[in-house]
């Protein structure tokens, strides 16, 4: 029997590829679809593979859709927890963008559905409520990043207690071994041009100054329950080892591959078996080295932001989240300097210092909290 699926962000980079994978699967059946703005390319997804019902989270793009669309198409981000609520999946990808893949993410496990989780800010945002939200109902998440899918295959065997260490690897981005003078004039362009992954601006952004490595050293202490003095960061500008563990015994166990997005995600979307995947094999002697190197956090501080706010908990992580994606849409619209993104994520959290969270709502209201101080620090330059 075939699982059903519903994609969040099918238009998306990574939606794209599930849906290749999706493809060459007999036993997942899509049931439903959404995009934030993108309504003609969504159609043309849901016309192909028979999907009864879309949800579009701006409201003029599902008034455009629904004049080309014979099925349902539900809008904003009521529509997209009904779409959740009464989609009846089995399994539910969420591949949003930012902050606003929480609520689908709660509305999910709320139900008790199975998650493959490619919205990292899912756990950043609201990491302790999220996990015991999953545990209290259920319902699995299984990492789509490829650095957690690794660690998530590598520790799976495992005892209680034989992993002393992750190792989380970064390609270090366009800008590896650029001093921070260096990054002063980078333009947006040039941050654009990552050396190993093709990934939308937000998340390229986020790789160019690292924030998107500290993100993932969160998610990584939610998913795995591991303390964040045991989540170690390496520069491996190859991207063959995805992500590696250290044992007890004095083991190292890593997980290598090209770095091809449909590998996690048809890791995730059919665990716990494993499918083919038209991937080249690995060939180690034909790349013939490998080379790893300690991160600049002087060049690159958000990683060290990230772990900070980590740190903090509570609302701490849910904070730089918000301003670090107001300062990356202003950088991508030129309105700002590289450097200052992580000059505006600092600045906000020095304003709004985290507190303990009880609810759902306290997210919502520092999220807003945020994002209004960090476009304020925007105005005042």
């Amino acid at each position: 029997m075939a699982r059903r699926l519903l994609i969040l962000g099918s238009t998306g980079s990574i939606g794209v590829q599930a849906l290749d994978v999706v493809a060459r699967a007999d036993d997942l059946e899509v049931v439903g679809l959404s995009a934030a703005r993108s309504w003609e390319p969504l159609v043309a997804q849901a016309r192909e593979l028979g999907v009864p019902r879309i949800a579009l989270g701006d409201p003029e793009a599902a008034a455009r859709a629904r004049e080309d669309f014979d099925g349902e198409v539900l809008e904003g981000a009521d529509g997209l927890i009904e779409l959740v609520l009464s989609g009846g999946a089995d399994l539910v990808l969420n591949a949003l963008v930012g902050s606003a893949g929480l609520a689908p993410t709660v509305a999910t496990l709320g139900e008790g559905i199975d998650l493959a989780l490619a919205n990292k800010e899912s756990l950043v945002v609201g990491g302790e409520l999220v996990m015991a939200l999953a545990e209290a109902t259920g319902a699995r998440i299984l990492p789509v990043d490829s650095e957690h899918s690794a660690l998530h295959q590598l520790i799976a065997g495992e005892p209680p207690g034989a992993v002393d260490r992750l190792v989380l690897t970064a390609s270090g981005g366009p800008f590896r071994g650029r001093s921070r003078a260096e990054l002063e004039t980078v333009s947006v362009a040039d941050a654009l041009r990552h050396p190993t992954w093709e990934m939308g601006g937000k998340i390229t952004i986020d790789s160019a100054t690292l924030m998107n490595k500290g993100l993932e050293v969160i998610e990584a202490h939610h998913l795995f329950g591991t303390p964040y003095e045991r989540i170690g960061v390496v520069v491996h500008p190859q991207s063959i080892v995805h992500s590696y563990v250290l044992l007890c015994d004095g083991a190292a166990l890593a997980h290598l591959g090209h770095p091809d997005m449909r590998v996690p995600i048809a890791y995730a979307l059919h665990w716990p078996e494993r499918v083919d995947v038209p991937v080249r094999a690995l060939d180690l002697a034909e790349l013939g080295a490998l080379t790893f190197e300690p991160v600049d956090t002087e060049a690159f501080p958000c990683l060290t932001l990230a772990r900070e706010a980590g740190l903090a908990g509570g609302t701490a992580p849910c904070v730089l989240n918000a301003a670090n994606e107001v300062a990356v849409h202003a950088f991508l619209e030129g309105t700002i300097g590289f450097l200052d993104i992580p000059r505006i994520v600092e600045a906000t959290l020095e304003r709004l210092p985290g507190a303990g969270v009880h609810s759902f709502e306290m997210l919502y209201d520092a999220d807003r909290e945020a994002r209004e101080i960090a476009a304020s620090l925007l105005r005042d330059g």
